[in-house]
């Protein structure tokens, strides 16, 4: 991971915002498949990472910072462990790498936090996620699990928030790794795509990729004929003539972060004349939306621009009509666009979702909107300088959402729903990037990948990579 200064460096400015009481940081455990010892593959908390850079099971931290502590809690390993695992490093060793001097037995941080709830030390922790951080919780802070729910810190995750969401130099050379291992999933799906293959050929040969490379894949690869479904996890559909594939996959190195790229394309070497007009509005969008990354802009606002920018498309091809704004200010969009145009991506592929999105891409005086697509929008706040972030538009056909609307008599005045009914087999388009914050703009991270339809297009015909 890094040098000891970097992960000090985190602990002090965590101290310095929050001021007072006992920050409390569960670490993972193992998970068992199905039975003990068949365990998932070990994925350390990624909050417990930014800080703590230790990457075992079965460890807890405490920084008091009231008695000006940092303990890691944990055990050695015992002569099983070696006998399975072979030599390993004693924790003492590890945690001195890290900074902290400090090591205690796993068993003594129910004592130490006991202690504290008696000294009425405010104990701040953020919310769990997993079933065995809500029972410890409730058993070290002696309160029902029902409680737990309600007793989170906000002034934990603001201030994780405001740390983590400024991407250091070193964050920025990991996350780059693992999008340019993500530029060779999607190169090999792009090149291997053929008629009569399986989808899951596909999803086999990138999942092998991000395996070799790194830790795997930072979230389950989308790889489907059936684009049109956000999060298809399907993979048993076979690649015929006149299809598109959509791959949304990415690759997390061996220091846990993450890459997110999507491409489509055709399983057929060129796109049909119908899938690229759409491909190209989509394309258009996405441009319109890089050409507003800079700092101080409203992300909530680039989300928009981009919609004016599908629906204009979508106008000129006779699916939509009347004014672009006045459709988007309604919702008519959302008819061919439901989700949210990008979010911010580091340890997690979605960045801190754990801590919770009005917290991460919100502000107080910026809600999170509830209306249907908008309440999709993952990252709505001001840029930064340093944020890591998706952009990722897209137009889907869903045929249930169609008819729904339709059945509704919703945005009769902006949709042409007769012409529709020629669209309703078409699927999805995604284009997805991913982009820096700049002092003067944004950076486009990772080695070139095809995004046009020309260049795909270029690329399905020869498989030649752009220099």
């Amino acid at each position: 991971m890094f040098a000891k200064e970097e992960y000090k460096g985190r602990r002090n400015k965590l101290k310095e915002t929050i001021g007072n009481g006992l920050l409390l940081f569960l670490g993972n455990e193992h998970s068992s498949i199905n039975f003990k010892n068949n365990w998932y593959p070990f994925r350390q908390d990624s909050t417990f990472l930014y800080f703590f850079g230790l990457s075992q099971p079965g460890l807890a931290a405490i920084i008091d910072l009231d008695e000006n502590q940092e303990i890691i809690f944990g055990d050695s390993p015992t002569i099983d462990d070696v006998v399975f695992t072979g030599p390993l490093p004693s924790l003492k060793d590890l945690v001195e790498d890290k900074g902290i001097t400090q090591v205690r037995p796993i068993l003594s941080l129910s004592g130490y936090v006991n202690r504290a709830v008696e000294r009425g030390q405010k104990i701040h922790f953020i919310p769990y996620y997993r079933a065995d951080h809500l029972l410890k919780l409730s058993a070290l802070l002696k309160v029902s699990t029902v409680e737990i729910a309600d007793k989170h810190s906000i002034e934990l995750i603001k201030a994780i928030v405001l740390l983590r969401s400024i991407k250091s130099d070193q964050e920025v050379v990991e996350i780059e790794k693992a999008v340019n291992i993500t530029v060779g999933m999607q190169y090999k799906a792009m090149g291997m795509a053929s008629k009569g293959m399986l989808e899951a050929d596909l999803f086999g040969a990138i999942t092998d990729i991000a395996l070799s490379k790194g830790n795997g894949t930072s979230f389950h690869p989308i790889v489907t004929v059936n684009g049109q479904i956000l999060h298809n996890h399907y993979h048993g559909n076979t690649l015929k003539n006149g299809d598109m594939v959509l791959c949304d996959c990415g690759a997390e190195t061996t220091s846990n972060y993450a890459g997110d790229l999507t491409r489509t394309f055709p399983v057929d070497k060129k796109f049909s004349k119908k899938q690229k007009e759409i491909y190209d509005i989509v394309h258009s969008a996405h441009l319109k939306a890089i050409s507003e990354l800079r700092p101080g802009r409203l992300f909530k606002d680039i989300h928009l621009a981009a919609c004016r920018m599908i629906v204009e498309g979508l106008i000129e091809l006779g699916l939509m009509k009347g004014n672009a704004e006045k459709a988007v200010a309604e919702g008519a969009h959302t008819v061919f666009f439901q989700c949210g145009l990008g979010h911010m991506m580091g340890l997690d592929v979605h960045d801190m979702e754990n801590l919770g999105e009005a917290y991460v891409g919100y502000t107080d005086s910026l809600k999170q909107s509830k209306a249907f697509g908008l309440r999709s929008l993952r990252l709505g706040r001001a840029l930064e300088e340093g944020m890591i972030l998706t952009v990722e538009p897209g137009i889907y056909f869903i045929p249930e959402l169609i008819e729904l609307r339709k059945g509704q008599n919703r945005f009769n005045e902006f949709i042409n729903y007769e012409k529709m009914e020629t669209y309703k087999d078409f699927g999805g388009i995604r284009i997805e990037d991913n982009f820096l914050i700049t002092s003067s703009g944004t950076r486009l991270l990772g080695n070139k990948l095809p995004t046009t339809s020309a260049e795909i297009e270029q690329f399905r015909a020869t498989k030649i990579r752009p220099l």
